[in-house]
């Protein structure tokens, strides 16, 4: 049986991981000493990466990174339990960074901290948010930062073809990089015509079932369609819905957005309806 790909973050990172904690803590004098498995089963994901870093300012540190695809509402709580768990097991500071891939929707807004307030008790966790793309496409090339190769197309600037072809010719030039091709052509395929992206580069669905990012995108379309069915119900219904109640239902997971179609459809009215959401 073939091996299978691995084009998750943990094999992106450990590409090059000097230069990669270098990049996200802005500190040229940290280097990487390893890249740790994680063992907290109920947390972690394939998106996750904690790796053991030094410097000779700070001695031994946690750099916790989490690529995610989207920014969702629920990940200032997630940086935090993170965080908290790493130190907890490891005994060591924590530097928490959470690389967003694409923008999230309009009606969120990406924070850097998770705040709360209980009984007169605060519970704070700062953490770096890097947002791929507002970064320059250029750094990738010029630092180098291999790990961002395949995301060349969604970096700032770099969505033109001579660009993304530059990219794909790093890749290519390197035996440790060439299955990374397919996640190139995956991110060329959000700014370029598809017919030129199958033109340029190899498209392997084997290689690309491989990529958390694609199973993530997979399963953000099954909830973007069951979203979309519950609000054209709810428009049948009680006729024009409030642009609140879309957001509302963004954060919905799958299961969610089915039991509140069973709601739609045997509520009386819309106020009903946004009784049960806010439940």
């Amino acid at each position: 049986m073939a091996k299978a790909a691995d084009i998750g973050s943990k094999r992106l990172i450990n590409l090059a991981p000097d230069a990669w904690v270098q990049w996200v803590t802005q500190r040229p004098e940290v280097v990487a000493k390893e890249i740790l498995g994680s063992e907290f089963h109920w947390i972690s994901r394939e998106t996750d990466v904690l790796v053991k870093a030094y410097s000779a300012t700070h001695g031994d540190f946690l750099v916790l990174n989490e690529l995610q695809l989207r920014y969702t509402a629920q990940m200032p709580l997630r940086m935090r339990a993170y965080a908290a768990l790493a130190q907890e097991r490891y005994r060591l500071p924590t530097y928490p960074v959470l690389i967003n891939i694409l923008p999230p929707p309009s009606t969120l807004t990406i924070v850097n901290s998770y705040e709360q307030e209980f009984l007169g008790l605060r519970a704070i966790q700062d953490y770096r948010v890097i947002n791929l793309w507002e970064i320059d496409a250029e750094i990738v090339f010029e630092q180098p930062l291999p790990s961002l190769l395949p995301f060349v197309p969604i970096l700032r600037g770099g969505g033109e073809v001579s660009v993304v072809q530059r990219a794909l010719q790093a890749l290519r030039a390197d035996a440790q990089l060439n299955e990374l091709e397919s996640l190139l052509a995956f991110f060329a395929s959000f700014v370029l015509e598809m017919p030129l992206v199958q033109q340029m580069m190899r498209w392997d669905m084997a290689i690309l079932r491989e990529s958390p990012w694609y199973h993530e995108i997979e399963q953000r379309g099954i909830q973007e369609g069951a979203r979309r069915q519950l609000i054209r119900v709810l428009e049948q219904r009680f006729g024009e819905i409030p642009h609140e109640v879309e957001v509302r239902l963004e954060g919905k997971n799958v299961e969610q957005l089915e039991i509140l179609m069973d709601s739609a459809i045997a509520v009386n009215s819309l106020d009903e309806f946004l009784t049960i959401i806010s439940a």
